[in-house]
């Protein structure tokens, strides 16, 4: 037999029902309109439970909840399966850092294979230094100094470059 049928809930909703509108009477008297009113709300839900059928519902509902919290925290199969899954993920941690750590040591280059290495070395200080203006050139302009600009900076330095060369600061 349903242990929700079992029950006479029609006597209980109305007893509780009852109990509440006697605490919203009381309320009324020593806190005033607004209390005893929030009272009697509260003390109309169970009996408005019942007549609705919302009651067999919240009944269905609380009981496979607890069914399933008892079976999930009662049972060793299933804490095994818990720990096999913590297991797992920490197997996943350790073999991505693993994994990085190779890949990692995989890409660094030796040195005999840059670039620069084959050039001459004329070539190399060639590419170092700037290249001079001429003695006869026209009147010099003013160096603007250049910061390395941060990852943030990108967006703004060309916008910082134009104010500089206009005389905005």
């Amino acid at each position: 037999m349903d242990t929700f049928n079992a029950i006479a809930w029609l006597p209980l909703c109305a007893g509780v029902t009852i109990a509440g509108l006697v605490l919203a009477f009381l309320a009324f008297r020593r806190r005033g309109a607004a209390a005893g009113m929030r009272v009697t709300a509260w003390a109309l839900l169970p009996l408005a439970a019942y007549l609705t059928g919302a009651l067999q519902s919240l009944w269905t509902i609380g009981t496979t909840v607890v069914g399933f919290v008892t079976g999930l925290v009662l049972n060793p199969a299933v804490w095994a399966g818990v720990a096999l899954a913590g297991l797992s993920v920490v197997l996943f941690v350790a073999s991505g850092v693993m994994r990085g750590r190779k890949l990692s040591s995989g890409r660094k280059k030796p040195a005999a294979e840059t670039p620069q290495a084959g050039a001459p070395e004329a070539g190399r200080q060639a590419a170092r230094k700037p290249a001079q203006k001429p003695a006869g050139a026209a009147k010099p302009q003013p160096a603007v100094s250049q910061k390395p600009a941060s990852k943030g900076d990108d967006d703004f330095s060309d916008i910082e470059e134009l104010l500089k060369r206009r005389g905005i600061s």
